[in-house]
Order: structure tokens, then C-alpha cells, then sequence
């Protein structure tokens, strides 16, 4: 019987899971598989499946879609919007939306599962699909080849993956050599020494050292990085304090760091540990502040020959008009972890998802339309079609590009 895509991603959409919480949708994924006549795996990196579908000699090919969703409250208003909830790692009663299309995602590659199974007398070689948990926390990748993954699944010869973007629905973009920038989640603790707001000369006070790091780390960004280079430094968190009389004793800061380059990587988070240290040290506070990095992704790096491999291939059934180049973004995901380990190239690009009705009369002078929701957004809902379809048809072309 086949797929009823539509109706998958539908049920997909209404129930997200959070990062290395996708039990559900790997059932799901497991069960399809199983009736396509994949041998699968299950519970790699916690909740990761894998499928293998092995058709005589030629070239493995990995084809990934991550399954998580992310602790967004849905403003779609969409039938089938998302009412889930669900307890965070810190604890937390949060709501649930795959507000990042990863819904999208698994569907398409649940599709393009069932298309190149039933053509198996058109093409020669292996085809591993690999679910991902946690592509949001940045760990899920890691995870499963922690977890022995190719040691699960034949070594593939390359790695290909797509990720629904706010491009017009029917549209595919890739970008050769880097694609997308490096991540780094930094929470920072800072430590004062407390008391009454009436007498803030018997404390530090590690609210105002919070405003004054705040401000010092945005100057990383304008002083120390070159005009030729690019790096965001963006404090997106700030915690401290109970009562508005009350000088706490601790301050915390998270924060989000962007490069586009190792070594600026490395500059970067060496000039966040030096000036922290410098601002709890001129404020005179009790102890050294803590600096722990939570969340990591590598560069995604699309092998160049492998991209125009690619572009040329979806290009003949897709028509070159269709697929465009996407620029360097400045988003960032986990896909290139399953490519370093397996040390083959990588091909990543975006789906279109939104309603091409919202991009007529879109010029480069004019950009974007408020109306078209970016990822992350509550109000993110790619159209259905021609999403899917898209995207099913971008995977297989592209993995038989390789396995013919």
C-alpha cells in the first residue's frame, strides 16, 4: 500500500517531540521502513533509526532527516497545529511545534524511502536512511555514531540531507564550500556577593557586571574582528535576582556565537573567556565566574565537486530555473558530524516551503515580506505542496545520481 505522505506529515506536525524525546515519530519512521523491506535499526543515540536497503554492488549513500521539534507555543491556527506539551531537559513544562519543519523532513524521507525501493530495478548499490534525534541540541548526530552507528550501517560514500527553508514552495537553494555557520551555546555564571538594594556598597553586584560583560562582548564583534571576517556574539539570555530590593548573589548570561571559520571560531570563544574573567575581576568578585559550553555544531561544508554534481542532476528534473544558489546562512546544524566520522563528502540544501503567492513582486531592493514566517517562528507552516513532493523528488535524484 502506498505512503499517504499528506497524512503522515499532518500527524507528524500535530505531535512534535523534543530533542532525544522522538519515540513516537521513531515508531512511526520504524514501521514504514519495516513494510518497505529496509532492514532497520533502532534506538541508535538514544532515538535514532536507521534503514538499510542493500541492492546489489555499487555506492552507499546516506540520505538524513532529523525528527525533533522545539518548546515553541504554535500560532499557525493551522487544523492540525500542534497542542503538545512536554517536560525540557531542565524540567520545565514547555509547549512542543515542529517549528523547524523537521516534520517535513522525515516525511520526505519516508517518501523518497518507498520511491527508490519500488525501483530497485533501475539502480544498483546501498541506501542507508539515517533519522535523527536531536538536531536542535545540537547533539543528535554526535550521538548516534557515538553510539556505533557505522558500525550499524555500511560506510557510505557520501552524505545527503536537505532542511525546509521560507523559499518558495517548489524551489531548491545549495551553496558549494561552506553553507552554514559554526554554533556555540555559552552560559556564563558570574558571582557576586548579596544584600539590600538600599546598601549596594556591601555587595558586588553581579547585575551590573552582567550589563557591563553584556556590553563589553558586542565589542569582540566591532574591535577585534576583521572587516573581511564574520561573526555574531548575541547575548540572548539574561537571569539574575528575586525581589527589586534584593542584590543577588548570581548573575547568569546565555549566549549564542556564529563563525564562519575555525580559527575565528577559536579566537572568538578565547576573547568571551578573557574579557568574562577580566569584568568579574575588576568588579572585585568573590571567585571566577563559570563558562560552559552546552551546544556545538561543526561548519556545514558542501563538497564543492559533489554540489555541482548535484545542482547539474536536480537541475535536469527539476529545470535549472528551479534551483538556485542559497548564499552562506547563517543557521546552523549537525548533518556535517555524520560526514566527518564517516570522512566523505557532504551535500546539504534547502527545500522551499512557503506559499509562492507571498513572494510575488519580491525583489532583491525590496527583501522578504513580514508575512513569510522564518523558521523557528510559532507561526512557521510550510504549504504542504509542492513541498513534499520536492523534497522526495530532490532525495531521490539525488541518491541516484549516485547510485547509477
Amino acid at each position: 500500500m502506498a505512503l499517504n505522505l499528506r497524512e503522515i506529515y499532518v500527524d507528524l506536525h500535530e505531535n512534535p517531540e523534543l530533542a532525544f524525546q522522538e519515540y513516537r515519530t521513531a515508531a512511526i519512521v520504524a514501521d514504514h521502513l519495516e513494510q518497505l523491506g529496509y532492514e532497520v535499526h533502532t534506538e541508535i543515540g538514544q532515538t535514532g533509526v536507521a534503514g538499510i536497503l542493500a541492492n546489489g554492488d555499487g555506492p552507499v549513500v546516506l540520505l538524513r532527516a532529523d525528527m525533533d521539534g522545539l518548546p515553541v507555543h504554535e500560532e499557525t491556527g493551522l487544523d492540525y497545529a500542534s497542542k503538545a506539551r512536554a517536560i525540557d531537559r531542565d524540567g520545565n513544562d514547555v509547549p512542543v511545534m515542529h517549528a523547524c519543519g523537521h516534520d517535513v523532513h522525515v516525511t520526505a524521507l519516508l517518501g523518497a524511502a518507498e520511491q527508490l525501493a519500488e525501483t530497485t530495478d533501475e539502480w544498483s548499490g546501498t541506501v542507508v536512511l539515517v533519522f535523527q534525534p536531536a538536531e536542535e541540541a545540537g547533539g543528535g548526530a554526535q550521538a548516534m555514531v557515538d553510539d556505533g552507528l557505522f558500525e550499524i550501517v555500511p560506510k557510505p560514500d557520501i552524505v545527503l540531507g536537505q532542511h525546509v527553508a521560507p523559499l518558495p514552495a517548489g524551489m531548491v537553494a545549495v551553496h558549494p564550500g561552506v553553507a552554514m555557520a559554526a554554533a556555540d551555546s555559552i552560559d556564563i555564571t558570574l558571582y557576586g556577593v548579596g544584600g539590600h538594594g538600599s546598601r549596594p556598597e556591601t555587595t558586588v553586584d553581579p547585575v551590573l557586571m552582567a550589563a557591563s560583560l553584556t556590553l563589553r562582548l558586542q565589542q569582540i564583534v566591532s574591535r577585534e574582528i576583521a572587516f573581511t571576517e564574520q561573526a555574531v556574539v548575541t547575548v540572548g539570555q539574561i537571569h539574575a535576582g528575586t525581589k527589586n530590593n534584593i542584590i543577588p548573589s548570581t548573575a547568569k548570561l546565555g549566549l549564542s556565537i556564529r563563525t564562519l571559520d575555525a580559527d575565528l571560531r577559536e579566537r572568538v570563544l578565547g576573547a568571551i573567556e578573557r574579557i568574562t574573567n577580566a569584568e568579574a575581576e575588576a568588579f572585585g568578585a568573590p571567585k571566577p565566574p563559570t563558562i560552559h559550553n552546552t551546544e556545538s555544531f561543526p561548519l556545514t561544508y558542501n563538497d564543492p565537486e559533489s554540489t555541482e554534481r548535484f545542482t547539474e542532476a536536480l537541475g535536469e528534473v527539476l529545470g535549472t530555473q528551479r534551483v538556485i544558489g542559497a548564499g552562506v546562512i547563517s543557521g546552523s546544524e549537525d548533518v556535517g558530524v555524520l560526514a566527518t566520522a564517516a570522512q566523505v563528502p557532504l551535500v546539504y540544501w534547502f527545500l522551499g516551503g512557503g506559499d509562492p503567492a507571498l513572494f510575488a513582486g519580491v525583489t532583491h531592493e525590496s527583501g522578504l515580506s513580514s508575512d513569510i514566517p522564518s523558521n523557528h517562528s510559532p507561526h512557521f507552516a510550510p504549504v504542504i505542496e509542492p513541498t513534499l513532493s520536492t523534497g522526495v523528488l530532490a532525495l531521490v535524484s539525488a541518491a541516484r545520481e549516485w547510485l547509477d
